[in-house]
């Protein structure tokens, strides 16, 4: 992991658990597996406790790590280093993508209700006038009664959205291609098309994985198919979206935006989205961020302790499962 990420993601009070399960040198931390204090603690590891910036565990890496028997990743995804060679070598593998998910899906919920309720109008409306002005008759359409909300993927946090959405007077939609309807309605929502859902949504959320049928999923037409005033929501990858084509449909003021993820990650200076004032624009900071790190660490360390006990760990990452996950 990055050298400075594990003070912020290990509490004292975890790192203290850590210590007391295992033999691990609470300073080390490895952003390298080719330095000699990296090659040096390869050589002894039964368990990697993983996070971002991780290394990639290459047959090379795992050549070197031949008592190597589980990687145990605090925070979400783990496409980034576990590879082929880990599933081929047998390595337990698990994740806190579900403690991650979790603030993704908050962060989310709070953009719904911001979304219907009009705030980035509303607001830059009374920053403007600065006076008093009939705000029932100019917003009569706002308000979070009976709006139809649409999600674009059951995965971890479209299913803790659907959740905590659920006590909401909201007709809420799904579309998953790997749901049934009576799977969807389990979840508390309609199963309908990918047109349909862009169609009907009042706001519209993205929920699923980066994949290559999954790019560009919301392309021009589909955008195009969004009601007026209707809210485009972004918490997974920028590439699930036509980023030109939403652009130009949001300088026209026609739709707003919440996006947390775009292409680049980090876009151009000259950007218009940095300005529009239909746009919401974050650095992707929708999942754990500051007092929400601690979290994942403390679940990495939960599962060292089921592995030392000789328990099943409670969040397994499979090689299938990793083929349809971000």
């Amino acid at each position: 992991m990055h050298r400075d990420l594990a003070a912020r993601l290990i509490s004292p009070e975890v790192m203290a658990r850590l210590v007391e399960l295992a033999d691990i040198d609470p300073e080390l931390v490895v952003d390298d597996f080719t330095t000699p204090e990296g090659a040096a603690a390869l050589a002894e590891a039964e368990v990697i406790v993983s996070s971002w910036g991780c290394p990639p565990l290459t047959p090379a890496v795992l050549d070197a790590a031949p008592r190597l028997r589980a990687v145990l990743h605090a925070a979400g995804s783990v496409k980034h280093h576990v590879t082929d060679a880990c599933w081929d070598r047998g390595l337990g593998i698990t994740s806190a993508a579900w403690a991650n998910a979790l603030p993704v899906a908050e962060f989310t919920v709070a953009a719904v209700l911001f979304a219907n309720k009009r705030v980035l109008r509303l607001a830059a409306d009374y920053r403007g006038r600065r006076a008093p002005h009939d705000w029932q008759a100019a917003y009569a359409g706002a308000g979070n009664y009976r709006r139809t909300v649409g999600l674009v993927g059951a995965s971890r946090i479209g299913r803790r959205v659907l959740e905590l959405l659920a006590p909401y007077d909201f007709e809420l939609l799904l579309h998953d291609p790997y749901l049934t309807p009576d799977q969807a309605a389990a979840l508390g929502a309609e199963s309908v098309t990918m047109d349909e859902l862009c169609s009907r949504s009042e706001v519209l959320s993205v929920h699923a994985p980066e994949l290559p049928e999954t790019r560009h999923l919301l392309d021009a037409r589909r955008i195009a198919l969004m009601p007026d005033g209707a809210t485009l929501i972004n918490t997974s990858r920028g590439s699930l979206i036509d980023q030109d084509a939403l652009t130009a449909e949001l300088l026209t003021g026609r739709i707003d935006a919440v996006l947390d993820v775009t292409v680049p990650e980090t876009l151009p200076v000259d950007s218009p989205l940095y300005d529009l004032p239909n746009v919401l624009l974050t650095p992707h900071v929708a999942g754990s961020l500051g007092g929400e790190l601690p979290r994942m660490a403390a679940a990495a360390v939960d599962e060292l302790a089921r592995y030392a006990a000789g328990l099943p760990f409670a969040h397994p990452v499979t090689r299938e499962e990793i083929e349809r996950t971000a």
